[in-house]
C-alpha cells in the first residue's frame, strides 16, 4: 500500500493561512448537514483527482471513479494510470498495480493507505466522535474545515474538508505522519446509485503476484 514518508507536510498549513475561527454554532450546523447528507446514502459514486506528495518525491496526480457502498466497501477505479485498482470488501483492502502486475493485500483495520480516511463515509459519519480540534474558514461560498483524528491509531494526523453549501465534500486533504499529503478533488457526486456487489469483490488478474502489505514494512 502507499506509505507515509518522513519529512515536512507540504499542504496542511496552507489551507488555514487565512482568518480562522474556532468551532461555533454555524460550523456545528454545517457538520450536521454533512453528516445528514452522507448518513442517508447507502451508495455513492464520484469522480476524483488524487495528488500524492512527500518530501522524498514530487507530486504525483492520478484520477478515476470512486464507488462506495455501506457497510465498508469502496472501489477506486483509475483511468490514470489505466488499470490501477484499489478495493475494500469491508474486511480486506487490495491495491493492484498493473505496471508490475502486483497486488498488495492487508486487513482494512490495519491499512496505512492514505485512501483509508475516506472509510469514515462508509459507516455512520459522526464528526464529534471521529475528529477533534475543529477550525474553519470561508473560501467563497465554500467552507474549509480542519480537524485532527480522535484516535491515536488513525493512519493520518490531520484532515481538511472543503464543503459546499449543499453539504457536499468537494475537496479533502489528508496529512500523514512524517509529512506526506494526499489531496482529493471530487466532482459529479451521485448519491444512492445502483451498484453491483461484484464491484467490491477483488479478482486477481492472471499471473499477478500477491503480497501481504505487512511484508512491505
Amino acid at each position: 500500500m502507499t506509505r507515509f514518508a518522513p519529512g515536512v507536510c507540504v499542504a496542511a498549513g496552507l489551507i488555514l493561512a487565512g482568518p480562522a475561527t474556532a468551532a461555533g454554532p454555524d460550523l456545528a450546523s454545517l457538520l450536521r448537514g454533512v453528516e445528514k447528507r452522507y448518513n442517508r446514502a447507502a451508495t455513492l459514486t464520484v469522480r476524483f483527482e488524487q495528488t500524492y506528495e512527500s518530501p522524498r518525491r514530487g507530486p504525483r496526480t492520478e484520477a478515476g471513479l470512486l464507488c462506495l457502498r455501506k457497510p465498508g466497501r469502496m472501489r477506486w477505479q483509475y483511468r490514470e494510470p489505466a488499470g490501477k485498482l484499489f478495493i475494500s470488501d469491508g474486511r480486506m483492502v487490495y491495491l493492484y498495480t498493473p505496471a508490475n502486475n502486483r497486488v498488495e493485500r492487508s486487513k482494512m483495520k490495519e491499512s496505512e493507505d492514505m485512501r483509508a480516511p475516506l472509510a469514515f463515509l462508509l459507516g455512520k459519519l459522526d464528526f464529534q466522535r471521529d475528529f477533534r480540534r475543529f477550525v474553519s474558514r470561508q473560501e467563497g461560498a465554500d467552507t474549509w474545515i480542519a480537524a485532527e483524528p480522535s484516535s491515536a491509531r488513525a493512519p493520518f494526523t490531520r484532515v481538511q474538508f472543503r464543503v459546499a453549501p449543499s453539504f457536499e465534500i468537494r475537496q479533502l486533504i489528508v496529512a500523514g505522519d512524517g509529512g506526506s499529503t494526499m489531496e482529493f478533488r471530487f466532482d459529479q457526486e451521485t448519491l444512492n446509485p445502483p451498484l453491483q456487489d461484484s464491484l467490491f469483490r477483488f479478482q486477481p488478474p492472471l499471473g499477478a503476484e500477491i503480497v501481504e502489505a505487512a511484508e512491505e514494512q
